[in-house]
C-alpha cells in the first residue's frame, strides 16, 4: 500500500473544492442576462420599506406586466435557467421577508 504525503493529502482534498468553486463560478458566468435581472429583482425588493412590502401582500394580485409574463414563460420553459434564478434571489428575498415579520 502507497503512503501519501501530507502535502498529497492535502491537494486530494483540494481538488473537489476546486472543481466546485469553478463549477460555480461558470454557473455565474453562463447567464449574463439572467444575472442582471435577478440583481434588478433583488434590488427592487430588498430597498422596498417593509410597510410597502406589508400593504403589497394584502392587495389583492396584480396581473404580471408583458415583460413579467415573458420572463415567467421563459423560466418555465427552461428548468436550469430557472434553479439558477431563484437560487439568486431566493435568499436575499426570504431574508427581507424575515426582517420585515412577513414569514415566521
Amino acid at each position: 500500500m502507497m503512503k501519501l504525503s501530507r502535502m498529497s493529502k492535502f491537494a486530494l482534498l483540494l481538488s473537489p473544492l476546486a472543481l466546485t468553486l469553478s463549477t460555480g463560478t461558470y454557473a455565474q458566468d453562463q447567464y449574463p442576462i439572467l444575472d442582471k435581472v435577478a440583481a434588478k429583482v433583488v434590488a427592487k425588493y430588498t430597498s422596498t420599506p417593509c410597510e410597502q412590502l406589508w400593504q403589497k401582500k394584502q392587495a389583492p394580485p396584480q396581473p404580471p406586466s408583458p415583460q413579467e409574463q415573458k420572463a415567467i414563460q421563459f423560466l418555465k420553459s427552461d428548468p436550469q435557467m430557472r434553479v439558477v434564478f431563484i437560487n439568486k434571489v431566493a435568499a436575499p428575498i426570504a431574508n427581507k421577508m424575515f426582517e420585515c415579520g412577513l414569514i415566521p
